[in-house]
């Protein structure tokens, strides 16, 4: 694990200052914040705010306009989304996003047909999702679209995981879920964690993701107007009043 020369973790994710758009339509200005190995980073915020604006900036999706992402310290700003997978950083789109027609092992080794592998590290890797994810395994051989919205849910999680990254984008993992599913997925995401993957967690479901948060950032408006450890958070009013354009940025 690479360290600054005070000792320090060098974040496997940086952002500073970050402005995205689409076309001359520019919804996210000023977006700074870092993820940590062994880490959740939460982006909370409105609809609206820029949230998954951000997430696919960082990802590559979206032009960074104005300020930079740094990938365990190199500058990935430039390159296109394809290199930033490679170069270890995956993305968890909103919507379940599988392949309905494949099996999920299927799905699975399409996952990870981005790091290059030959056949047995691909079953390896598979094997590994499998073990983080018991209920995949039973289901290997079922097509994805009869599973349920949850059961998707850890199967989009899993194939991002097939190609091995240091930095896990997650944008709105609970979205359409049940309570009880929404608990499982963000059980699964502390055991992600404790790999030490670092995590940048997009959610609605405050709640859910201040209890797997490690640091916590919100957005207002395409700026960031709270950020603070998620332990510095005594109660949620502060992050409602964040929500509402209520904190200012110099108080976070």
């Amino acid at each position: 694990m690479t360290a600054t020369p005070d000792g320090e973790q060098v974040p496997v994710l940086s952002v500073r200052n970050l402005a995205t758009g689409y076309g001359d339509l520019r919804v996210v200005w000023d977006v700074s914040l870092d993820v940590r190995p062994g880490r959740v980073t939460a982006l909370l915020g409105r609809n609206g705010a820029g949230k998954t604006s951000t997430l696919r900036a960082v990802s590559g999706l979206n032009q960074v306009t104005a300020g930079s992402v740094l990938l365990a310290g190199e500058d990935v700003s430039r390159l296109p989304a394809h290199r930033r997978v490679r170069k270890g950083m995956a993305y968890v789109q909103e919507g379940k996003r599988v392949f309905h027609r494949q099996t999920v092992e299927q799905n699975l080794l399409l996952g990870g047909y981005t790091r290059g592998l030959r056949r047995g590290g691909l079953r390896e890797a598979a094997e590994g999702v499998y073990e983080l994810f018991p209920m995949l395994a039973e289901r290997r051989g079922m097509l994805a679209g009869a599973m349920s919205g949850g059961q998707q849910q850890m199967l989009a999680i899993g194939q991002a995981l097939m190609a091995k990254p240091t930095l896990l984008l997650l944008d709105e993992p609970s979205g359409g879920l049940a309570p009880v599913i929404v608990s499982e997925v963000m059980d699964r995401i502390e055991e992600l964690k404790a790999t030490g993957l670092g995590i940048l967690l997009v959610e609605q479901a405050v709640e859910a993701a201040m209890r797997v948060a490690d640091d916590v950032a919100v957005l207002e408006g395409g700026r960031v107007v709270l950020a603070r450890q998620a332990d510095r958070v005594n109660d949620l009013e502060l992050l409602r009043d964040a929500y509402f354009g209520r904190v200012s940025a110099t108080d976070s």
